[in-house]
């Protein structure tokens, strides 16, 4: 645990707190006030909302219906977000293989940049879901209002960061002119899409950590009828518009952004609901931006490695060719939608699991966890089942180039090794940041990801240890390069040492808290 970490009730450190209100954000269960709505036995004062995952008995069936009435809407929310990258890939893919090019690259840039940044804001999910727990409903809204000034800050430096391709692509070694020209202005594009993406990512985060995940969902489903439409007109230039390829799904995205953002702040303003939490953006408070960014920069880095890890992949792979490329984003695609399950599962877990530290319930955040681990787990060997039996289908729908299909069947033979592996990691680390502990998470996850992952994977593939693991390619993934090929087994082995890491610290967090509870 790093130096800063200050314990609940001053033993050894088990949480890492917010700097602005260390004691009030993790108090010990002896500190719960009798009037707490987090209290089966006190109801609700006035003014005050019982938080819905933190009150009534914790059996196995409850728990699990709770985090499945939570789940279901995140991950649809979570599949419509990823249905504008599907859509974009597919139907560029169709446009011609140049296209789907520039797009596995221009993708790959931004994700870097957006994820990253999206991270430090997800700080808002256990920071106001422990106050929504623990009752504190006018915090709520200021604490988003800070939120809303962070992204745009944020916005500020990840737009600044998309203006240079060349410094992005030169890992990439030849790229063509006009595979350089698509990347340049779809992240021109997006790079005006940013502000709206990451406000609307505060949006989410409120909603999330008060239980509330449809709104979001039902605003990301719209975005994908519009996404369709856009990519329709702008791809491949019907209505009179112009032929843009890559960059008329980059212009179609920053089209749904703001319109979705439009969309939210309308329902902030004038659903019910929401009056109670006293909503405000408000003057920027330094010091609710400085607890954002006391746990949000760590989040943030472990989002960024995690992405990084695969972008960087991405612009290695990107040296054997267009149709390696291609295979290789088609795999990435879909190992991404697999991952929207259990990290769906992951962010209710862990928004339930803060409400009820929040309320100062540790046992009941530990049973939510153990629940919440065991859903996910289930849930990713059924999406593998799914992904395998209809591969052909779901390749085919992606490109209709057969060098392209080959490369995206031969990686899709490790899916089921490096999704089990992901899903471990992914709800462990969103349990991990319930309890406000990222640093450490990030630490383990740079070491495995980016040391054993990224580095180790370049060097087996595209380094001096290049053709080693060529023989373990051609058996388990014919038809994958024998560079993707080793990359992706690299990714999949850091990723389950990653998993099982974190699995063990966490374990070590919840078993000292039951200790200092039964004291």
């Amino acid at each position: 645990m790093n130096a800063s970490t200050t314990p609940p009730s001053g033993t050894d450190p088990i949480v890492e707190p917010s700097a602005a209100a260390p004691a009030e954000a993790v108090a010990a269960p002896a500190a719960a006030s009798p009037a707490s709505p987090a209290s089966p036995a006190s109801p609700a004062s006035p003014g005050r909302l019982a938080a819905p995952g933190v009150t009534g008995p914790a059996t196995f069936r409850r728990t699990a219906r709770l985090i499945l009435q939570q789940g279901w809407p995140v991950l649809v929310g979570q599949w419509a977000g990823m249905a504008f990258g599907v859509l974009d890939t597919a139907m560029t893919g169709h446009a011609s293989p140049t296209a789907l090019a520039a797009m596995a690259l221009a993708v790959s840039i931004y994700i870097t940049v957006f994820v990253g940044l999206m991270g430090v804001l997800h700080a808002l999910i256990p920071i106001i879901a422990q106050h929504f727990g623990a009752g504190r409903l006018d915090r709520i809204g200021h604490t988003w209002g800070q939120g809303v000034w962070l992204a745009l800050g944020l916005s500020a430096l990840g737009a600044t960061a998309m203006m240079f391709p060349d410094v992005w692509l030169s890992m990439s070694g030849d790229v063509s002119p006009e595979v350089r020209d698509q990347v340049s202005g779809y992240l021109m594009m997006l790079a005006i899409a940013l502000p709206a993406g990451l406000v609307f990512r505060t949006v989410y985060a409120l909603n999330t950590a008060v239980s509330r995940p449809k709104v979001v969902m039902m605003i990301n489903l719209l975005g994908v009828g519009l996404k369709f439409i856009f990519n329709w007109i702008f791809i491949y230039g019907n209505l009179g518009a112009p032929d843009m390829g890559a960059v008329g799904a980059g212009l179609s995205t920053a089209l749904v952004y703001w319109i979705s953002l439009g969309i939210s702040a309308a329902i902030l303003l004038r659903d019910p609901f929401y009056r109670r939490f006293s909503m405000r953006i408000g003057r920027p408070d330094w010091k609710a931006l400085g607890e954002l960014l006391h746990l949000g920069v760590p989040m943030g880095a472990s989002y960024l490695i995690e992405v990084t890890s695969f972008t960087f992949m991405a612009l290695l792979v990107a040296r054997e060719g267009v149709f390696a490329t291609g295979g290789h984003q088609i795999m990435s695609n879909l190992a991404a939608v697999c991952f929207m399950m259990p990290m769906a599962l992951g962010v209710a877990t862990g928004a339930l699991t803060a409400q009820a530290i929040g309320a100062g319930d540790y046992p009941r955040a530990r049973r939510i966890g153990a629940t919440g681990l065991r859903l996910a787990m289930t849930g990713a060997v059924l999406t593998v089942l799914v992904m395998l039996v209809g591969r052909q289908a779901i390749v085919g729908a992606y490109t209709n180039d057969p060098k392209v299909a080959l490369v995206a069947l031969g990686l899709l033979n490790l899916l089921t090794l490096f999704h089990l592996a992901d899903a471990l990691q992914c709800m462990t680390a969103y349990l991990l940041r319930a309890y406000k502990v990222a640093v450490i998470p990030m630490c383990i996850q740079a070491g495995a990801l980016w040391g054993i992952g990224l580095t180790g994977g370049w060097y087996l593939a595209f380094g001096p240890g290049a053709g080693s693991l060529a023989g373990v390619v051609d058996r388990f993934m014919p038809g994958a390069p024998p560079g993707a090929g080793s990359m992706w087994l690299m990714a999949a082995f850091s990723m389950l040492i990653s998993g099982s890491l974190l699995q063990v610290w966490y374990q070590r967090i919840v078993r000292k808290l039951a200790v200092r509870g039964a004291a």
